[in-house]
């Protein structure tokens, strides 16, 4: 697996792999990831179109699910310590 891309963001790091014929896209914000595969073979432009698939609209819905999975571990660690 080897980086090919990052994308500079400001609310979150996003890294573009590539392995076995697939790229994988890897976004951070903290202790969390998001991790999407998408077949080369899928894509007509190659890593041009990782970076097309990555619009406004998708990040917005990924900055939503990094508050869902923080709130969710939230509740989870409040549950186990009390």
């Amino acid at each position: 697996m080897r980086i090919i891309a990052e994308l500079p963001h400001p609310e979150f790091k996003i890294s573009i792999l590539n392995m076995n014929q697939k790229f994988i896209v890897k976004i951070e914000k903290g202790s969390f990831e998001q991790s999407y595969k998408i077949p080369e073979m899928d894509l007509t432009e190659g890593v041009n179109s990782v970076f097309e698939i990555l619009d406004e609209a998708f990040l917005k819905t990924v900055s939503a699910r990094f508050a869902d999975m923080s709130k969710d571990y939230k509740e989870a660690y409040y549950r186990y310590n009390y």
